[in-house]
């Protein structure tokens, strides 16, 4: 068969049976990569894209998944440490003095005082302030003494047989001066300290009663 050349211009588009086998396979081809091309642009593309996208969410449900996984493997022994936290809690206030033994201990905070060789000028219990689950007492006071007697009235209410929780409050502490605007070696402790017992179980309960009722009417 002879070789003959051939364009585009030299094709009969109305007798393409005519066209030689070389050329019908490249129409051919190019039909077929037309045909695959339209059907990725117009039917794959959009699935490909939507397919990326559930992929990401999979991975994104996978990672949240795993994570809820793992918090609900801690939740037990979360609970288990919130439990021996709280067991340790109420034995600690415990060890606060009982409603009963409230007014003894004061007494016992004065007399402690007097016995390191403070004088008392004012020593004011206020009424209680009940919280959640203990309650503060405010004492005002006024004492008069030196640097050791002070030392020795601290160390004595540390060794009284309750735990006695002290904290200060707008407290002053300043040389005394005497009639004569002279220095005297006394120091004058002057201000608030707030002692601190724990609530019985009756009384935490109207606690907590009180502040759902409280909280409720806001």
């Amino acid at each position: 068969m002879s070789q003959q050349s051939f364009s585009l211009n030299n094709l009969d588009f109305n007798n393409a049976g005519a066209w030689p086998k070389s050329v019908k396979a490249f129409f051919c081809g190019l039909i077929v990569v037309l045909v695959l091309a339209g059907t990725w642009w117009f039917f794959i593309r959009d699935k490909q894209d939507m397919l990326e996208s559930l992929e990401r969410q999979e991975q994104e449900r996978r990672t949240e998944f795993e994570t809820k996984q793992g918090r609900a493997a801690n939740l037990e022994p979360l609970k288990l440490q919130l439990a021996q936290m709280e067991q340790m809690l109420q034995q600690m206030l415990r060890q606060l003095p009982s409603r009963t033994e409230m007014p003894d201990l004061i007494v016992d905070i004065s007399q402690t005082a007097l016995a390191s060789g403070i004088n008392n000028e004012l020593f004011q219990p206020q009424a209680e302030i009940p919280k959640e689950f203990y309650a503060e007492k405010p004492i005002s006071l006024r004492m008069v003494g030196g640097y050791h007697q002070f030392g020795a009235f601290v160390s004595g209410v540390a060794s009284l047989p309750r735990v006695v929780i002290m904290t200060m409050h707008d407290i002053s502490l300043k040389p005394r001066e005497t009639n004569g605007g002279i220095r005297s070696d006394n120091l004058v402790l002057e201000g608030t300290v707030k002692t601190y017992r724990y609530l019985d179980e009756e009384e935490a309960a109207a606690q907590t009663a009180t502040d759902t009722t409280a909280n409720g009417a806001q």
